[in-house]
């Protein structure tokens, strides 16, 4: 990457502008007044004293991939670029920790680990920054045998709304002194501070992969021995569902031609006795609720086309309804209460008629819908956004939650009174006393 020159890490220029006007979401873009590409904490301390003392609007930005607005700086303001702080500042190996800037990528840091024998397991699905996945609290596929973003973070490096810069944790895999503030910072979406430094878990690299698939008769008996297969005690690394209409759109985008029924993508990872054992263990459990078809890939270039299907899914959508825009949903849920909502949720599409698949982290209770509309039709932009609410709101009249992964952003920040009804005022007096000026990323959560 070509450094930029001092005079050039501050800009108004309008296309530049415009590309800090927007992520992958669906939600209005509002561009900001000036973008900043800060190369240090220091840099951004300085930012933040003078954005304080007038009163002007600061959002970080990473890589632009978040789904619920989340660096869309709807009152204008400063937009912070993290792409001059991209640097994998240490890595301890015997310690499994990592020390990164936030503008280091996933794909940029296993890159690092790996001659280490070491890898970072968060995936969301997009090449997001470290910083962004860590604001947002995202997961993604690993989750099931990984934890969430939440669990990974030992420490934060954060220059809060004044320009003051503190350290959230330190390097011990545990600590009982004090409040545990990493685990409030990570997740606030750039409201609380803003991340100079993160310091990740990293985990060996397992040295055998073997994923599958396999097809059932209905949503309701995948989830079912989804379930089960949880309740087995195999270390299943990932386990994704895709319904029906999902596999229709993947034949039609990448010329498959997988079985078009609900599909449960699985992934093993140990040692070649342990992750054999499993998988059969596995297939076995999975047939005895109705599996109808079990396909296991061990080449990494056979793992990765299979995967294909899990994440490549948002985009064959977007190929596949050319002009329409796509509005993608995020709850989670109890286990029990999972193939409910699922079915909740297909039924509300077709009732309205709106286009679209639904696809989740059933290891984890966590589901998504796509829904495509033309952001230009008032009418089809209302019944989508009516199968969200619904969707929502039969998660949260179940235990649930109203997101998952995505975070709150712009969309969901109208749910979250109903969600946390009791502790929301708690969460705005913590916002007020580290943002009494309401100058970080305005708009999102505490609106």
């Amino acid at each position: 990457m070509q450094k930029r020159t001092s005079e050039k890490r501050a800009t108004q220029n309008e296309t530049i502008l415009w590309q800090h006007s927007r992520d992958e979401s669906y939600h209005h873009p509002v561009s900001p007044d000036i973008v900043v590409y800060p190369e240090s904490a220091e840099e951004i301390s300085s930012i933040l004293t003078f954005a304080n003392e007038h009163k002007i609007p600061v959002v970080p930005y990473g890589a632009g991939s978040s789904l619920e607005g989340h660096c869309i700086p709807v009152k204008g303001g400063i937009s912070i670029n993290f792409q001059e702080m991209n640097k994998v500042l240490e890595i301890r190996p015997d310690d499994f920790l990592v020390r990164v800037q936030p503008g280091v990528t996933r794909t940029q840091l296993n890159l690092a680990l790996k001659k280490y024998g070491l890898f970072f397991p968060v995936d969301p699905g997009a090449d997001a920054t470290i910083g962004g996945m860590a604001a947002t609290n995202a997961s993604g596929t690993t989750s099931v045998k990984y934890g969430i973003m939440r669990d990974q973070v030992r420490n934060l490096q954060v220059v809060l709304a004044d320009g003051q810069m503190i350290q959230t944790g330190g390097l011990a895999a545990k600590s009982s002194a004090g409040y545990h503030l990493t685990s409030m910072f990570v997740g606030s979406e750039g409201t609380l501070g803003v991340f100079t430094e993160i310091t990740l878990k990293v985990y060996g690299i397992p040295e055998s992969v073997l994923s599958a698939r396999c097809t059932f008769p209905s949503i309701q008996t995948a989830v079912e021995a989804a379930i089960a297969v949880l309740g087995s005690g195999t270390g299943i690394a990932r386990m994704e569902l895709v319904d029906e209409r999902s596999i229709v759109q993947v034949n039609h985008n990448s010329e498959t031609a997988y079985t078009e029924a609900p599909t449960l993508f699985l992934e093993f990872q140990g040692n070649p006795a342990s992750v054999t054992y499993e998988a059969s263990l596995t297939k076995e459990l999975l047939e005895s609720f109705g599996g109808i078809e079990w396909v296991e890939e061990r080449d990494s270039k056979a793992r990765a086309k299979l995967w294909e299907a899990r994440h490549n899914l948002a985009y064959a959508f977007k190929h596949g309804y050319p002009g329409k825009s796509m509005m993608f949903t995020d709850v989670c849920l109890p286990l029990s209460e999972l193939s409910g909502a699922i079915v909740h949720a297909r039924d509300k599409m077709d009732e309205l008629g709106v286009p679209g698949a639904v696809l989740g982290h059933v290891g984890d209770g966590n589901f998504h819908a796509i829904l495509m509309y033309d952001a230009s039709n008032e009418n089809e932009r209302k019944k989508a956004d009516s199968v969200n609410e619904s969707i929502v709101t039969y998660a949260l009249s179940k235990g649930g939650t109203c997101t998952g992964e995505h975070g709150v952003g712009i969309g969901k920040a109208k749910y979250l009174a109903k969600e946390h009804a009791d502790t929301l005022p708690i969460m705005m007096s913590i916002k007020k006393q580290l943002d009494p000026k309401d100058i970080l990323n305005p708009g999102k959560i505490i609106v």
